[in-house]
């Protein structure tokens, strides 16, 4: 095996080696909070979540005291109730999204031969989302006026008539306010994975843990905006009365569940793809074999991704769905079986054909595939809706979800942690401790678990927080109580394991598994710029193949080999062919995410205390921060060194018309759409099924000044289209004029609107008809706002000469937003005025 220690560095690397160094380094001090670094990034995302998740195994270890014994008095029912909801939200919400995006984007520039993230400023703001949400949600059990109401927050229990307190608002903004770390995350994962692999790497020659990440972003950006829209308009409700989930009113609070459910089953899923790509990314190194099956296994990844989002009411069997609907989704339910069951016998028949070494990631392995596939048989179970009437809402519930929760992610993670540990520490783990550690948690999980099974055939409800002793729950309760306590002794003895690894453990030799990607090729721990050269990759197993290139990378023998010109740069390529096409210009160090991220922790806390003339202020103070992070971006001179590039060397991208700028307007136009296409699922829902929902005879929207606001947003979106097909010709007289005018355009529109509202008279808080036509005009506002902002924005940036023939790439990207919003606006025209108009108020 080829050793970077036995790289010869001449004098010209090693000047490259330094100058790296100064361009991509990280400061120290109160600078360290300006760090941008996929690698610093990412770790602080674990490290955060592990302390959440210690936060979140606390309280499980207090719901296991309380309901060790009957009529146990250890906790009052508020104080359980609050225990229970943050303990389910903290591991779903603080620990298992957060983490496992943590690793994702620690891992992903290295495995795909990058030097970082494509947007590295977008991941430092999405942790800092994180963390002040995650702060400001955890406060509340300080302060006990936690949620209460499970982490589900079912209506009505969790609206302002039986959750009168601050506790459902914690939960609803502080889960928003986490929501945009991880569609932060989503959107910067999908398209660093498919524009930034190193030259060569094709789709199909890309590591299956990134195929898996894919998928896991991806389901992110579509997943999580219907709970985002959910929260919105659960907070409007408790906030201003406005009566989407009151009968009274014209809503239904059916809808809640339908909102969270097509976020929280595909949330399983989301869970899972990461660990079961840490499964397919080890199998094959400690097998000493390829995969058996790649294609398989992607196949199985895209068919599970698409069928996940078609099982939310597998949640929602006793709520009185329609049989048909409940055939249905008992069938996709069990579908889903079939692409896991696919991945099983592809691991498997890999560990047959091959010679398995039982190291310690394997260990975690085994346990994961025993632990997963006994959930999997009782999600089977729960598919058959008979059973499921029968235990839902029970421990039986409870004891399905942690076997699948926790196999399928916790046991896949800690493989994939001490796979990965010499990595980051140059070091090895210890076997002998790090296998105590597995077989107290494998062990305690089994007895805390296994037997909650019996407790909830027995009829035992997961919200129960004392029993009588008649029920004959006593023993089985007092097991589960003690196989907790056994697993959190196994939790502390990883974390002693871990601590003394960093000071102890032994020196690791460059490729200590014998693995085959590339981010083994790195020193270790690795540097902040990960490749001082980006090799070309033609195959699917590079260090298998070429052990030396740990060495010839080290040694600058592969491209982007320079630094002179003082640019943080990694390549740019083919999303399908891996063919390079452009050199990706990376943003350096900034305060702009930090100061962005609190001014919104600052509104989301000012609406928890009601002072809303603060978070008003909050949100133009927000707004203009985004505003001046987004000025300093493509030729700025702020962001890096303008040079000019080689001719053989690919442009820079932002001198090109389809630079990564577009795909991340074009990615985060899927989550956008998948919030409106909730919104419009909730006004079409009520309008059909909610039994109070008023549809007045006649629109109260002004027909002539919702088409007048479409024209303008038309005709802006002509002018742009004029404006890009321009520079494609190198055609760039009268650009600022014209960009100036499609923001006019946009004003107008957004005046138009406006006036809309202004005239409608509608009354919100009366009706769920008038709160929804509310929200939706809103919605359109805010895009109309967006729109006409960047296009001035742009018009102010080709006067600076930022923005140009030479440099056409912005106005392209602007321009999808205005695609987007054409079609928004309207298809929701035809959705709230001339469905409504045709069909009449009594359809």
């Amino acid at each position: 095996m080829s050793e970077i220690k036995d790289a010869t560095l001449t004098p010209e690397v090693r000047r490259l080696h330094k100058g790296m160094d100064e361009v991509w380094g990280n400061p120290t001090g109160l600078r360290a909070l300006t760090v941008v670094n996929h690698t610093t990034v990412g770790l602080r995302f674990m490290v955060t979540g592990a302390i959440f998740f210690l936060i979140g195994g606390l309280l499980a270890m207090l719901i296991r005291t309380q309901l060790a014994f009957p009529d146990n008095a250890f906790m009052s029912h508020e104080v359980y109730n609050q225990v229970f909801t943050m303990h389910g939200t903290v591991m779903m919400f603080l620990f298992a999204i957060p983490i496992l995006e943590g690793l994702a984007i620690y891992m992903m520039p290295k495995m795909i031969g990058a030097r970082d993230l494509v947007c590295p400023r977008l991941t430092a703001f999405g942790y800092f989302c994180y963390l002040f949400g995650g702060i400001i949600l955890a406060s509340s059990l300080i302060l006990e006026i936690a949620p209460a109401s499970g982490w589900f927050m079912y209506t009505p229990l969790s609206s302002g008539e039986y959750s009168p307190g601050p506790g459902s608002d914690f939960w609803l903004l502080g889960i928003t306010f986490v929501e945009i770390s991880a569609l932060s995350a989503g959107v910067e994962l999908v398209v660093s994975i498919l524009r930034t692999r190193t030259q060569g790497m094709a789709l199909h020659k890309m590591p299956l843990f990134a195929w898996y990440i894919l998928a896991m972003a991806l389901m992110i950006v579509v997943g999580f905006p219907p709970l985002i829209l959910g929260s919105i308009l659960l907070e409007l409700e408790r906030a201003a009365g406005m009566p989407f989930f009151e009968v009274a009113g014209g809503g239904d609070p059916v809808l809640w569940a339908h909102l969270f459910w097509l976020f929280g089953h595909p949330e399983v899923y989301i869970i899972f793809l990461p660990g079961a790509g840490i499964v397919s990314t080890l199998i094959p190194v400690f097998a000493g074999r390829p995969i058996v099956g790649y294609g398989w296994v992607v196949a199985a990844i895209i068919i599970m991704g698409f069928v996940s989002f078609g099982l939310w009411v597998h949640h929602m069997f006793t709520l009185g769905i329609p049989q048909l609907a409940l055939a249905f989704f008992s069938a996709a339910s069990m579908l889903v079986a079939i692409p896991t069951g696919i991945q099983i016998f592809v691991w498997l028949s890999t560990l047959w054909l091959g010679r398995p070494r039982m190291t310690l990631p394997m260990l975690w392995i085994v346990g994961f595939l025993v632990i997963f596939v006994l959930g999997g048989l009782t999600g089977v179970m729960l598919a058959l809706v008979p059973f499921n009437w029968q235990v839902h809402d029970t421990h039986f519930v409870v004891a399905h979800m942690h076997y699948v929760l926790v196999g399928g992610m916790l046991f896949p993670l800690m493989a994939g942690l001490y796979y990965w540990l010499p990595q980051v520490s140059g070091r090895m783990p210890s076997e002998r401790l790090g296998k105590w550690s597995f077989w107290l948690i494998f062990l305690g999980f089994n007895v805390t678990f296994l037997v909650m099974h019996w407790t909830g055939l027995l009829g035992m409800r997961r919200r129960v927080f004392t029993y009588d002793t008649a029920m004959g729950w006593d023993i089985y309760n007092l097991i589960s109580s003690v196989g907790g306590f056994m697993m959190s002794a196994g939790v502390a003895l990883l974390i002693l394991d871990i601590v003394l690894h960093f000071r102890f453990g032994k020196k690791a030799p460059q490729n200590p598994w014998g693995a085959d990607t590339l981010e083994w090729a790195m020193p270790k721990p690795p540097t902040a710029y990960n490749f001082v050269s980006l090799p070309a990759v033609e195959t699917r197993h590079p260090l298998w193949e070429k052990p030396e290139l740990s060495r010839t990378i080290y040694e600058g023998e592969h491209g982007l080999n320079t630094i002179d010109h003082g640019r943080r740069e990694t390549w740019g390529s083919d999303a399908l062919t891996g063919k390079l096409r452009e050199t990706i210009h990376l943003p350096s160090n900034s305060w702009w995410p930090l100061f962005s991220s609190l001014a919104l922790a600052v509104v989301c806390v000012s609406l928890l205390v009601r002072v809303y003339w603060v978070a008003a202020v909050a949100v133009v103070v927000g707004v203009i921060l985004l505003l001046r992070w987004s000025w300093e971006n493509g030729a700025h001179p702020g962001k890096a060194p303008e040079a000019s590039m080689a001719p053989t060397e690919p442009p820079l991208h932002y001198h090109t018309m389809n630079g990564p700028g577009v795909w991340c307007m074009s990615v985060s136009h899927l989550a956008n759409g998948s919030l409106y296409l909730s919104l419009l699922f909730g006004w079409f829902y009520l309008w059909v099924v909610a039994p109070e929902w008023q549809m007045p005879e006649t629109s109260p929207l002004s027909m002539p000044l919702l088409v007048a606001a479409g024209a303008a947003l038309t005709l802006g979106t002509l002018l742009l289209a004029k404006v890009v097909r321009r520079l494609r010709r190198r055609e760039g007289s009268g650009l600022g004029l014209m960009m100036h005018l499609a923001g006019g355009l946009g004003t107008l529109q957004t005046l138009l609107i406006v006036a809309v509202m202004w005239l409608a008279g509608l009354a919100p808080t009366e009706t769920a008809h008038d709160a929804t036509l509310f929200v939706a005009l809103c919605y359109v506002l805010i895009l109309a706002g967006l729109g006409a902002v960047l296009c001035i924005l742009q018009g102010l940036r080709v006067g600076y000469g930022y923005v140009s023939v030479e440099a056409p790439l912005e106005p392209v990207v602007v321009l999808r937003l205005w695609y987007y919003n054409l079609v928004v606006y309207w298809s929701l025209f035809v959705a709230i005025w001339v469905l409504p108009t045709v069909l009449g108020g009594g359809a």
